[in-house]
């Protein structure tokens, strides 16, 4: 744990997993009401071990915060398998059921598309020494060589079981509730990253926090990425739907989605067979650099918003996968460093940065589940007033 950690007041501290020291608790559960925790919003999180299947010895944190529970995937790169507050999901339906281990994951398998064999997550990370679509790309390594590999769909980083494992509350009102993860993806004469992830909420809140630090322990500059795969189904993704963010540019990734560009924010039903839509959007930001995306359903009563600093996560993909109930009907909503083209054609657009010797880059998301059409309605107008500011030009 870094220093600014160790030095938190908390109330309660327990590592769940550590490699370093060799803790692997098969169970873990504990509440609000036991002593000296007592206060406050009740709150309740458990850790437990899937069995069966390829979920065999997949660990589950699940952290209840009295309004809001959160699934969270150590063993999966910790990334979130679904949110859900009441009514609302923060999640979707994949033809894939089971919370699959990464041993069996082959990431280059159908042509390096293997990773959609554990692919059901509501947020999963892309990334780090690469993050988008499969395909052979040259690149000069870290030795001054040039040298040529063929890249998987989206990283390794969502299929690297975590090493480190920590959860605490805050000793401050409102004491709030942390799941912390260290990912490492690190090999020799390759990539030396360590993601520092924490997750957390407020007791009763409906809104949950995302902050990562990606660290490069190499003795060189190495180039990375990360895109956030947030992803969402029934019952706020249906016909009649919207997306709303502040875009200074919307650019259909293909000829097939230019086809939809002026019904890129728009959803409609099922609809088997549906090929995929992806556009690539610039959002604009406010005097604080912040912006928001806002998936709402049809009634405008419920949605989700994603807030995030554009200036570290100046990309956002929308992916439209409005195919049938079986075969995945889902939305992403995906902040990141670049879009999901293959490195190489991200590097020629100066979307692929670098982190120097020791170098450390930090992100942070914030979601929000909208319980109600005032809470919609608020959010949405605030990202009109953000998108009436910000010059628009549809590509």
């Amino acid at each position: 744990m870094n220093t600014e950690v160790a030095a938190r007041p908390t109330l309660f501290r327990q590592a769940l997993l550590s490699a370093r020291q060799g803790i692997h608790l098969p169970s873990f559960d504990l509440s609000s009401q036991d002593a000296a925790l007592a206060a406050g919003e009740p709150w309740r999180v458990r850790l437990q071990t899937l069995r069966g299947g390829k979920q065999e010895g997949v660990n589950v944190v699940e952290i209840d915060n009295g309004r809001l529970k959160l699934s969270v995937i150590p063993t999966r790169g910790m990334s979130l398998l679904r949110a859900d507050a009441g009514d609302i999901r923060l999640g979707w339906d994949s033809p894939v059921k089971e919370v699959v281990h990464p041993q069996f994951i082959r990431l280059e398998s159908r042509s390096g598309l293997g990773w959609l064999d554990g692919f059901n997550e509501a947020v999963v990370r892309c990334g780090l020494e690469w993050a988008g679509h499969p395909g052979p790309d040259r690149f000069r390594n870290a030795s001054g060589d040039d040298v040529e590999m063929n890249l998987s769909l989206h990283g390794k980083i969502g299929n690297i079981p975590a090493s480190e494992v920590e959860f605490s509350v805050d000793a401050e009102p409102p004491h709030r509730l942390r799941l912390r993860g260290l990912v490492e993806e690190k090999m020799f004469h390759g990539p030396q990253f360590s993601l520092w992830t924490e997750i957390s909420t407020e007791p009763g809140s409906l809104s949950f926090r995302i902050e990562d630090a990606i660290t490069n322990h190499d003795a060189h500059p190495q180039e990375f990425q990360i895109i956030y795969h947030a992803n969402f189904g029934p019952p706020l993704l249906e016909a009649g739907s919207r997306f709303f963010g502040a875009p200074s540019s919307v650019t259909p990734f293909n000829t097939h989605a230019a086809k939809g560009l002026n019904e890129y924010d728009r959803y409609t039903a099922p609809e088997p067979g549906f090929v995929e839509e992806v556009y690539c959007l610039y959002p604009g930001g406010d005097a604080a650099g912040r912006t928001a995306l806002l998936l709402q359903n049809a009634a405008a009563d419920r949605g989700v918003e994603m807030a995030f600093d554009v200036a570290s996560l100046p990309c956002v993909t929308l992916w439209k996968n409005l195919a049938s109930l079986e075969e995945g009907y889902v939305t992403g909503l995906e902040p990141g460093t670049s879009f999901p083209a293959n490195r190489r054609h991200e590097r020629v657009a100066g979307r692929v940065p670098r982190l120097g010797p020791g170098e450390t880059r930090r992100f942070g998301l914030d979601f929000s589940a909208l319980p109600d059409a005032a809470a919609v309605t608020s959010v949405r107008e605030r990202i009109q007033a953000l998108q009436s500011a910000t010059p628009y030009l549809p590509r």
